[in-house]
């Protein structure tokens, strides 16, 4: 945890909450150990969601919690592409947007992220990169193409537990991968000129960045 346990009890303890169903969803995955969101993330996205974005795009589907807080508070015409390679979650998903009734404002893509975002087209006014920690970096390209002028990116999980600020070898061998890609990952949005971006010590991190200007030279 990256802030002190309390302080973020404390913030937590103010959170509106969710709606029965989606608390339904929350806890049904803790049981399967699923990872879902963090609270403070939850309030992120639902501010996010509820400024009229027209298309949403979702890397990192799992059991699609996510995908259906943010179709609860996007507009009604508001339609979700999401993205899932974990087979056995794949289904769980389906069965979740269908129990919602949201199956025709939620499309989900099953295969390995990569692939499928060099065939998507288009622009998403928000996305959220929620999926491998370690291939956000290589993802960038195609999501940096997919955002329109304003559009949002939020990826969440970037500080990995205050490891971040880690030397490569204070962390444990099997993470030094991840971690090496994710402060590349971070630099990049940060120093990318076409890229607003703040990073905040929420959850475990997140990153908000607003696509600036497409006609400026990358």
């Amino acid at each position: 945890m990256i802030a002190d346990e309390r302080l973020e009890a404390f913030i937590d303890s103010l959170d509106a909450g969710n709606t029965p169903f989606l608390n339904e969803i929350e806890s049904e995955a803790k049981k399967t150990n699923v990872p879902v969101i963090r609270t403070q993330v939850q309030s992120l996205i639902r501010l996010l969601a509820i400024q009229k974005p027209k298309s949403i795009l979702e890397v990192g589907c799992a059991v699609g919690f996510s995908a259906l807080l943010m179709s609860e508070y996007a507009p009604a015409d508001c339609h979700i592409t999401t993205i899932e390679k974990y087979e056995k979650r794949i289904p769980v998903a389906r069965e979740n947007f269908k129990r919602a009734g949201k199956e025709d404002r939620i499309t989900l893509l099953e295969g390995d992220a990569a692939d499928i975002l060099k065939k998507l087209d288009g622009t998403y006014d928000l996305i959220f990169m929620d999926a491998a920690k370690g291939q956000y970096i290589h993802f960038l390209p195609d999501i940096l193409r997919l955002m329109p002028e304003g559009g949002i990116l939020l990826s969440d999980n970037v500080l990995q537990d205050g490891d971040i600020i880690e030397s490569r070898f204070a962390v444990t061998r099997r993470n030094r991968t991840i971690h090496s890609r994710m402060r590349e990952y971070l630099y990049e949005l940060k120093h990318h000129p076409q890229l607003e971006t703040v990073v905040l010590p929420v959850g475990d991190g997140v990153t908000v960045s607003v696509r600036k200007d497409r006609g400026q030279a990358p």
